[in-house]
């Protein structure tokens, strides 16, 4: 774990529940010590996946910015083992959700069962009462699946026969989906897509860097022998620290600027919800940089990954990452 100087010791978590218990929030970092916990993950990370520090760098800003991640791309090219690996690397509970067509909404949430000794109902946590949640293959089930994470991604909670349940804290999905098999999957609604912070594709591996993952995986898998570097607590701190980063007036126009251009030049644009999420995003990148204070930089380095799932262009020959390039170049900075 990252040494931050601070002797707040992490309060106790129920991991079997979900529910984490009555606490204040947690104390800021330092900057630096901030940027030091993200960092020592990503090293970590990299033990495991190879020539993708920065997708990495981008699944802890969102992270850290309260967000949820989606990770698509074509099978085998490390999108379940990125989530593992990160899971892996912070000392917090890991539940994996294998979506399927006949996964039901209950197995994800949740349910009440009947107990015979006690005669009452007494419910049974699902696989989303946990810190960080893998939806592998999110796209295998149908919609009304899809619907029980609508909740929980967006107020951090689940309603199940009429009763609310707080989720622990940190709480972050990240979801993978295969873009190879149309007619075998379903199409996520923007009401789902909107929700997660950021879109990424890990892409293939460079060929120095295939013949590394080979050398690495002949014997036992490198996962196998992964240990935390840190804890939720430490992870909750660094989040706080990024909340304090300002997002001054010049910036907050300028991210407003980029969405109303997406709006007015695509059949659908960037919503207030992707704007909060890259002004979010743009703190921590600044975090990482060592600074208190978000620039313009930071908002064009997070945009891509955080707008362009959000944008339906008005032709078919035209993409939603490139509207965000037109408006990157037409959008000035003030």
């Amino acid at each position: 774990m990252t040494d931050s100087g601070s002797t707040e010791a992490a309060p106790d978590t129920d991991r079997v529940t979900g529910t984490p218990p009555e606490q204040t929030d947690p104390e800021p970092l330092p900057i630096e010590a901030a940027a030091e916990v993200v960092d020592d993950i990503v090293d970590n990370v990299e033990r495991v996946i190879v020539g993708k520090r920065g997708k990495i760098e981008h699944v802890l800003v969102a992270s850290l910015a309260g967000g949820h991640v989606l990770l698509e791309d074509v099978p085998g090219t490390g999108k379940t083992m990125l989530a593992r690996s990160v899971a892996t690397s912070v000392d917090v509970s890991f539940r994996r959700v294998q979506f399927t067509p006949d996964l039901l909404p209950a197995d994800v949430t949740g349910t009440n069962v009947f107990n015979r000794q006690s005669r009452e109902f007494e419910f049974q946590p699902g696989p989303i009462f946990a810190n960080v949640v893998l939806g592998d293959e999110i796209n295998r089930a149908p919609p009304k699946t899809q619907s029980a994470l609508l909740e929980a991604m967006e107020e951090k909670q689940v309603t199940v026969d009429g009763d609310t349940r707080r989720l622990p804290e940190p709480f972050v999905v990240i979801a993978t989906q295969n873009d190879v098999e149309i007619g075998r999957t379903y199409e996520l609604p923007m009401a789902e897509i909107d929700r997660f912070a950021k879109k990424l594709r890990l892409g293939y591996p460079s060929t120095e860097d295939e013949s590394e993952i080979i050398g690495r995986t002949a014997g036992h898998h490198p996962i196998e022998e992964l240990t935390p570097v840190t804890d939720g607590w430490e992870l909750r701190r660094a989040r706080e620290t990024a909340t304090r980063v300002e997002v001054r007036e010049p910036v907050r126009s300028y991210i407003s600027r980029l969405a109303d251009y997406t709006r007015d030049h695509a059949q659908l644009g960037v919503s207030p919800r992707g704007s909060i999420a890259l002004a979010r995003t743009a703190q921590v990148r600044a975090l990482l940089d060592g600074r208190d204070y978000v620039t313009p930089d930071d908002v064009q380095r997070e945009a891509p990954t955080v707008f362009g799932h959000r944008i339906r262009p008005k032709t078919g020959s035209q993409t939603g990452e490139e509207v965000l390039e037109a408006a990157l170049s037409a959008v000035s900075v003030e």
